[in-house]
């Protein structure tokens, strides 16, 4: 059995000593001046020597107190070293790979949420449209509207978006439907990252023509979705994207549900036969906040008289 005094009083008497001072020592612990004294004559008493020489005016080591508290402050300070180790081992790192403005107008506003819940998780967030691979990419789990090309990994649906025009409120400046010729007295806004995405919108709505007064076109989504904040013109965004915008009242969906688009989020992972539990933690926080979304899309296509089910056969299918 291990001979050890009372670890307290060691940790007051190693303080005390380090610093020489019994004030500063109280300060370091968060306790008493005298709480520090009586931790020491403890440790004194324990040892059957004196640690300290007192005299009105200075504080000194005895030499078995010098040596004792060399000693101590080695295994404290390995002491400290282990126990950061164990902190940091303990913490789980999950790598997360989304498109870029999905994870900025989308995944941020949200991520707290389960921050609070697993506080033992460090995420760490990169952004790539491109197609997803694990074996190429240092990456646990990726965010595409398609799945992921290995056979050895699983996507799983967790969000469903609808993809149609958004724009200013004050650029056609109506909730109501409007007949899509009115384009012709807009600019069309586009991204390099979906060019196709007005062709299939126009497809979908039974178009043999897109009307439009000119066309701008940016590099990323978020740019794209940025210049028709600002009223430059009419862009097809993923509602999710936006819906935060119109319900603030700075973007409106001006032909409704009109020719929308149905597409998924997925989230796609390493397919073992035991998943990380970490991994599917996040999934199925994600699920949660996708089913939140399409409660809150439901609800708001209703308001406007749209239908509660802005996902069915309204809403064009994504091929």
């Amino acid at each position: 059995m291990r001979q050890l005094p009372p670890l307290n009083a060691v940790r007051a008497f190693e303080a005390a000593a380090r610093h020489v001072s019994f004030t500063k020592a109280a300060a370091e612990l968060h306790v008493t001046h005298g709480a520090i004294s009586r931790h020491v004559a403890l440790v004194e008493g324990w040892a059957g020597r004196p640690l300290f020489r007192r005299t009105p005016s200075q504080l000194q080591l005895t030499e078995s107190g010098r040596s004792y508290c060399n000693e101590l402050t080695a295994l404290f300070d390995r002491m400290s070293v282990a126990s950061l180790a164990l902190k940091e081992n303990a913490a789980s790192t999950l790598r997360v790979n989304a498109g870029p403005t999905l994870t900025m107008r989308w995944l941020i506003p949200r991520m707290s949420g389960f921050q609070r819940r697993r506080p033992d998780v460090e995420i760490r967030m990169t952004t790539s449209v491109a197609p997803v691979s694990f074996q190429d990419n240092a990456y646990d789990l990726a965010i595409r509207y398609y799945p992921a090309g290995q056979n050895w990994s699983a996507s799983l649906p967790f969000m469903t978006d609808l993809f149609l025009p958004v724009c200013h409120i004050d650029l056609i400046g109506t909730t109501q439907r409007p007949d899509p010729e009115i384009l012709r007295k807009h600019t069309l806004i586009s991204y390099s990252t979906k060019r196709d995405a007005w062709r299939e919108w126009a497809t979908a709505g039974g178009m043999t023509e897109l009307p439009h007064k000119g066309t701008l076109e940016f590099e990323h989504l978020y740019f794209a979705i940025q210049a028709a904040t600002e009223g430059l013109g009419v862009v097809i965004a993923p509602l999710s994207h936006v819906f935060d915008d119109i319900l603030a009242g700075n973007l409106i969906a001006p032909f409704g549900l009109y020719a929308a688009r149905r597409v998924p989020h997925l989230a796609s992972f390493v397919n073992t036969p035991s998943i990380d539990p970490v991994v599917q933690a996040f999934v199925e926080w994600l699920q949660e906040q996708g089913r939140d979304t399409e409660r809150s899309v439901a609800a708001w296509s209703e308001s406007m008289g749209w239908g509660s089910d802005p996902y069915g056969d309204a809403a064009q299918s994504i091929s």
